[in-house]
Parts: C-alpha cells; structure tokens; sequence
C-alpha cells in the first residue's frame, strides 16, 4: 500500500536519489533550480509517497513572486520511482499538494512541464504569457493553476525567489556528505 504523508529530514537522502533517478544531472540545470536553490520548501507543502517503507514519490512547493510583488508558489519537482509509475501516485501527489496550497490561503501555483499532463489538475499557460524567468525556459512549459480567481490577473514580470535561505550548506551538499561525496552534482547555497 502506498502512503502519502508530509516529508521528514529522514527523507532527504531517498528523495535526492529518487530526483537523481528520474531527472539525473541535468536537473540541477533548470532554470526552476535557480528558483529554488540555496533555499527552504514551503512550510507543511512537501509531501512524499512511501511503499513498504521506501520513498516511492516526491513533490514539492516553494515559495516564488510572479512579476514584483504577487507571492505564488513554484511546484516542483515531481517524481515517482520509476518501478512504481502509472499506479496514479504522482496524480495522488499532485492533488494533495494542491489541496493543501489552497487550505493554507495561496492564490496561485506555477511549474514548468508537459501541459497534456498538468493540464489535468487544471495548469494551463493561459495566465503565464507576460511573466519570464531569470533564464532560459519553454514558454509552452510555463503552466499555472489559479488556487483563487483572480490571483494572477494583470501579473507581469519575472519569476523571483522568496522564502526562508537554508542555513548553512544546502541540503544537497548535506546528502552528498552523508553520502561520503562532494561530486559535481552538490551545488552550495548562494550567499544571500
């Protein structure tokens, strides 16, 4: 049975290597990383899918503004182990982090992925076209989910990064000393 629940610090270690799995290097690449690197998910919005005890599933919610001033939140990244795809446990994910962003007050959540997939839980690119992000991306990627009508009316600039710095190393330099590394893949927090 799989089971959704709230990510722990015990988890960081499985969900880097499941991110490793399913993105590989690249995924430190992303425009999306820049966003979130060197800094701290949302509160009470990272969730993981467990099976048998091991980490099957990860998404995650940050803290972004959408053009000056319009707090938003960036989803990302989804991922599921791939021995375990199509059983509906990344859908699972995606709807429970929703749900949760909309109880706790957001207005509205971005990601940047396959609109035939998250078009589903309601992203399109329709409120996305005047915002950018600080790099290169596919502007046919950058989806968005309205959690209040309204949220994004009018927004217009670019996606920045809020939210709480991690303090100290970052939390993929912390696995990679866990894990007896310092590879090319650990990247360290920027100072603030």
């Amino acid at each position: 049975m799989v089971t959704i629940r709230e990510e722990k610090i015990a988890d960081i270690a499985a969900r880097e290597t499941l991110l490793d799995q399913a993105y590989g290097a690249a995924r430190f690449t992303k425009t999306s990383e820049r966003l979130r690197e060197g800094r701290l998910a949302a509160d009470g919005l990272s969730l993981v899918a467990t099976h048998n005890g091991g980490l099957v599933g990860t998404v995650r919610l940050w803290n972004i503004v959408a053009g000056p001033e319009r707090p938003a939140l960036l989803l990302g990244p989804l991922a599921v182990h791939p021995d375990h795809r199509n059983r509906g446990i990344g859908s699972t994910l995606m709807r429970r982090a929703i749900a949760r962003a909309r109880l706790a007050g957001h207005g509205a959540i971005l990601l940047v992925g396959d609109a035939a997939y998250y078009g589903r839980f309601g992203f399109s690119a329709a409120a996305t076209g005047a915002l950018w992000m600080p790099g290169q991306f596919d502007r046919e990627r950058l989806l968005a989910l309205e959690l209040r009508s309204g949220a994004l009316a009018g927004v217009r600039g670019m996606i920045g990064a809020v939210g709480r710095r991690v303090p100290g190393p970052d939390l993929a330099t912390l696995v990679a000393q866990e894990r007896g590394s310092e590879g090319p893949r650990v990247r360290r927090a920027r100072a603030a």
